[in-house]
């Protein structure tokens, strides 16, 4: 099977000058079975930056969302209205939609969503809100529900979502992975890793069995300080990680360490594509 994945929105240009970069992550999934979208950046812009790659967005199967802030699903919107059908079917973690604010002293911040299960229901779009790991495609598969073995990685406080009876704190239990299986190994992409990077991966090998192969994406390592960050890119390159294409929220010191320890050099940025032929 031949894999492709293109990154259609990053925070970071590189040497695709024609593109336009956001903060915001995207990525073009395309199989011998099926074509998919992981995540719509936080507007239209990742359609235009994929007309300008010659990537055909009318193929997307299906569309995941890894959590609900505003720069991993503020395209989707965008792509339905423009682009999509009713065949394509909208992937999410269970409290996708609720409220996600960042509480500033005694302010908050709207972080969410730009739409609601209303305006999917008005494009006649079928979703669902995924609990557990469930399979999307053929060798494709959402991953939730993590475990959490390294108390080292806390989620920021900041972080709240609106209840029906007030402001709790933000555990991320909506956000999802994407696992795709290749000869080899398990290629992984992750939009912000809130829940913890090192436990989101301890799940994939619990439930695959199967050493993984790649890992792009944001971290969240961004708000770590130095010492963790450096422990986490060394479990990457103890973990076998061959390449290392992490990105959005990552930071430049756990990007420039990713760029050092990769055994399969793979600097991800926008316009990037990582193909795999089977």
């Amino acid at each position: 099977m031949s894999i492709a994945i293109t990154t259609l929105m990053d925070n970071t240009q590189g040497e695709h000058t024609g593109l336009i970069a956001e903060h915001g992550l995207s990525f073009l999934v395309e199989t011998d079975d099926t074509s998919l979208l992981f995540d719509t950046g936080r507007s239209a812009a990742f359609l235009t930056n994929a007309q300008k790659l010659c990537k055909d967005l009318t193929k997307v199967e299906h569309v995941v969302l890894s959590h609900g802030h505003y720069d991993h699903s503020g395209g989707f919107r965008s792509f339905l209205e423009q682009v999509g059908s009713p065949t394509v079917s909208l992937h999410v973690g269970k409290g996708f939609f609720t409220p996600k604010y960042a509480r500033f002293n005694a302010s908050y911040q709207y972080l969410g969503n730009d739409f609601d299960e209303s305006f999917l229901d008005k494009y006649g779009v079928h979703y669902e809100e995924v609990g557990e790991t469930q399979k999307i495609a053929n060798g494709v598969w959402m991953v939730t529900n993590f475990s959490h073995a390294h108390p080292e990685e806390t989620i920021h406080p900041r972080f709240m979502l609106q209840g029906p009876d007030g402001w709790i704190a933000d555990v991320f239990s909506d956000e999802v992975l994407l696992v795709i299986e290749s000869a080899l190994g398990l290629i992984v992409l992750v939009g912000c890793s809130h829940p913890g990077i090192l436990n989101m991966l301890d799940t994939v090998r619990a439930h695959f069995h199967k050493p993984i192969y790649a890992l792009l994406g944001g971290t969240h390592l961004v708000e770590a300080d130095s010492e963790r960050t450096k422990c986490t890119l060394t479990s990457f390159i103890e973990q076998g990680i061959a390449v290392l294409g992490i990105s959005h929220c990552s930071g430049s010191e756990a990007i420039a360490l990713a760029t050092e320890g990769s055994s399969v050099h793979y600097h991800n940025t926008l316009g990037s594509s990582l193909i795999l032929e089977q």
